[in-house]
């Protein structure tokens, strides 16, 4: 089914040209994701599979940057993409850049400063309910 929907919230104005199922907008959002982080040289990408098992998001990503500007640039990358590709994001800690949070609805991506990542350990917060694989597994 092929129609516009359009998203206002705030300074957003996005027009979307196609309405997908769920499932595929979820996996089109880790992609260009993960890949987005890639080319910006993120390290030790993990993605969380959390398909079924919370409802607050189908995937998270966690990523870490090596100083608080490639932390923000990532960030910047991931939000410039999703855009883009007509996906709605929000995120919150680009003033500082230790670690920002971009919600992309079904998809939460984590990128952290290295210290700020261990500090928060999150992969094992959430390795209880959630597979963890490293990207490129």
């Amino acid at each position: 089914m092929v129609s516009d929907l359009t998203i206002k919230f705030g300074s957003f104005d996005l027009t979307k040209k196609t309405i997908k199922p769920a499932a595929d907008e979820a996996e089109e959002i880790l992609k260009i994701v993960v890949e987005t982080l890639d080319d910006g040289k993120a390290e030790d990408l993990t993605i969380i599979d959390l398909q079924g098992k919370s409802s607050i998001a189908n995937q998270m990503v966690i990523a870490s940057g090596t100083s608080q500007r490639h932390v923000a640039s990532l960030a910047e990358k991931v939000q410039e993409k999703l855009k883009a590709a007509g996906y709605f994001s929000m995120s919150e800690g680009e003033e500082k850049a230790d670690w920002v949070l971009i919600d992309a609805f079904d998809v939460i991506v984590h990128i952290f400063k290295p210290e700020v990542r261990e500090f928060y350990n999150l992969e094992k917060m959430w390795a209880s309910i959630g597979t963890i694989k490293k990207a490129g597994e």
